[in-house]
């Protein structure tokens, strides 16, 4: 659990840039990774966590200071002390600049969790306006961007399916066609109802676990199924004869492996669609004094996106 406390100030190298975060996205990559659970590790405690952040540059070799930027990858908060905090050091390489367009806590949200919902759709599974979309775990923020891409490349069907009522209905108004909530002793049939008895060609799945194998149970033969996540549980126990039976096209999909120039391209054209109303997010903010109770409620699983604003 972070607290607050006084640290040193990093020290850049040359190629780095100095910055001052002013917003910091909390993700469940920086919970897993203070609880020990993440795939990929964790820098020794005590560390500063914080994997991405929009801030401002305080010294640089090339970038000009004051400059806008948001900042993600180069083993922030997770080989290294990150972002969660008045200064942080980064590649100057890996800075993204940013536009006074947007608030610095939408920014913040189109990063990490609006790139995980965003890509899996535009970029892995290539919607088309012919496909029948499911996106479990709609009622996220990364659900949400799923929701909003497959609206803005024309998808006939989109299915928004998660547990929480309101956000179910947000999903609608964001661009579902329909909406499932989960928990249902028999999710398969009432996903096979909602995609109107043809079965969905995308499936996109930050939650693994029961919903996946209900989810393929209602998907058509020849689904792109975009696996993101497992929110819902690390198993899954699907019948092989499901995947071969319907020539599922099973799709990993993890942020830190795409080429840093995809995901910059993706992070601006999200900011772009955002600054002109087209993407909106729920968001909910926490000064840094309040950085605790914003991380209790992250761990236990928001609705909304939970941004740390610094300064």
């Amino acid at each position: 659990m972070p607290v607050v406390q006084e640290i040193d100030e990093p020290e850049r190298a040359p190629g780095q840039a100095l910055l001052a975060p002013t917003a910091v996205p909390l993700n469940p990559i920086d919970v897993s990774t203070s609880t020990g659970t993440f795939y990929g590790g964790a820098p020794p405690t005590p560390y500063t966590p914080g994997s991405e952040a929009v801030a401002r540059v305080v010294e640089a070799d090339s970038v000009p200071v004051g400059t806008r930027v948001y900042v993600s990858g180069d083993g922030l908060g997770r080989q290294r002390d990150g972002t969660l905090a008045e200064r942080a050091v980064a590649a100057e390489e890996i800075l993204t600049f940013v536009s006074d367009a947007v608030s610095d806590e939408l920014a913040g949200a189109c990063g990490t969790a609006g790139l995980s919902g965003w890509l899996p759709v535009v970029w892995r599974a290539r919607v088309r306006p012919d496909d029948r979309v499911l996106v479990l775990g709609a009622t996220g923020t990364v659900g949400l961007a799923a929701v909003q891409a497959a609206r803005i490349l024309g998808a006939q069907v989109i299915v928004a399916a998660g547990r929480r009522p309101e956000g179910l209905e947000l999903a609608r108004e964001v661009g579902a066609t329909g909406t499932v909530q989960l928990g249902s002793e028999d999710l398969a049939r009432e996903l096979r109802s909602a995609a109107g008895g043809e079965g969905f060609t995308v499936v996109i799945d930050p939650l693994w676990g029961e919903p996946i194998v209900a989810a393929l149970e209602a998907a058509a033969p020849g689904a792109r199924v975009v696996q993101l996540g497992q929110s819902a549980g690390a198993i899954a126990e699907i019948p092989s004869a499901l995947v071969r039976g319907k020539q599922l096209d099973i799709l990993g999909y993890a942020n830190p492996q795409l080429p840093l120039e995809l995901r910059r391209s993706a992070y601006l054209e999200l900011l772009d669609r955002a600054a002109a109303g087209e993407i909106r997010f729920s968001i909910e903010t926490y000064p840094i004094e309040r950085v605790t109770e914003a991380w209790e409620r992250q761990a236990a699983g928001p609705g909304a996106k939970l941004v740390v604003t610094i300064g």
